[in-house]
């Protein structure tokens, strides 16, 4: 029995479509009791904000968030028993600003991008006297990776080699932390990052404008370890759609924006990497007396993350 909520973060690695020759797996975060990657750090940065002796319970907190973390956010103060204001851009989807209402959590919306709405949390900040965790350069963020999301990954392939991980970037906390622990045990392992094509600060330099919600918020985060990434993939908008809808409707794996995005370019990486000659069989029948098929640990893996469920993106028209 699990004493709160806040103890049943934990998710699945999961087969998806794969090119033959290869496989790729992704770590599906919307079965997080808050249905995103985000619950992680949220209450990694509560946890330490306490050991830190910035916050107590009924205490207020202020953050900016395009919405995932935000919604983790609220589920961990509706445990901890904080008061929670959220500014959130005014073009993030309507579930997200349901939910977030739903765990007590106020909302402030503003007109622009991440960038408004982080210069309007330092004005609450000042004002109230709320404190900030500030997700983008808090190192609890990718340290909450490390400790729980890689090593659950590592568990779940069963002492198969991973080749790459494929994971999107928002404040960098996943990639960070994800990457650096899996670094350690695949030494030889690539990591890609993946951004809007409309918005490819990480490859240009420079900032675009996108519609992508949870991913590319037009600037490199301070939490962001560039020196980790072997390389970048962009993703437009309107493939990573069209992708989402494809994996509900073939897979049965209802996911977001940054989930459609994360999936091509995992399925490009698993490409580059294929051995078809190696005959790879599918992970269900990949074992045999409890040991792996020969020659199954040759085959390439390429893990990816999904960081949210496809439901807080119904009113947009994604699945339209």
């Amino acid at each position: 029995m699990d004493g709160s909520i806040l103890d049943a973060i934990g998710t699945p690695l999961v087969r998806v479509d794969s090119p033959e020759g290869a496989t790729v797996a992704a770590k599906l975060e919307s079965f997080n009791p808050g249905g995103s990657a985000k619950d992680r750090p949220a209450i990694a940065m509560i946890e330490a904000a306490e050991r830190e002796g910035l916050i107590s319970p009924g205490d207020s907190i202020v953050e900016p968030t395009s919405g995932n973390t935000g919604i983790g956010i609220a589920v961990a103060s509706a445990a901890r028993g904080y008061d929670l204001t959220i500014v959130l851009p005014d073009t993030m989807s309507e579930e997200r600003r349901r939910l977030l209402r739903a765990y007590g959590a106020e909302i402030e919306l503003v007109a622009g991008d991440m960038m408004d709405a982080r210069a309007r949390a330092d004005e609450i900040m000042a004002d109230t006297g709320a404190v900030q965790l500030g997700q983008f350069e808090n190192p609890a963020n990718a340290e909450a990776h490390y400790r729980t999301t890689a090593p659950e990954i590592i568990e779940a392939v069963e002492g198969r080699e991973i080749d790459a991980l494929v994971a999107s970037v928002g404040t960098g906390g996943t990639i960070t932390g994800t990457g650096r622990r899996l670094k350690e045990e695949y030494p030889d392992m690539d990591v890609i990052a993946v951004e809007p094509e409309e918005n490819a600060v990480l490859s240009t330099g420079t900032a675009g404008k996108d519609e992508f919600q949870g991913m590319g918020p037009g600037f490199v985060s301070e939490l962001l370890d560039v020196e980790l990434l072997d390389s970048i993939e962009t993703v437009a908008l309107p493939d990573a759609e069209r992708e989402c809808r494809r994996l509900a409707r073939e897979e049965g794996i209802l996911v977001g924006q940054s989930s459609g995005a994360a999936s091509i370019a995992a399925r490009r990486v698993a490409d580059g990497l294929a051995r078809p000659d190696l005959n790879c069989p599918e992970a269900p029948a990949a074992f045999s007396d409890g040991g792996l098929e020969a020659g199954y640990d040759d085959c390439p893996l390429v893990v990816t993350i999904f960081p949210d469920s496809g439901e807080r993106y119904l009113s947009t028209g994604l699945f339209d």
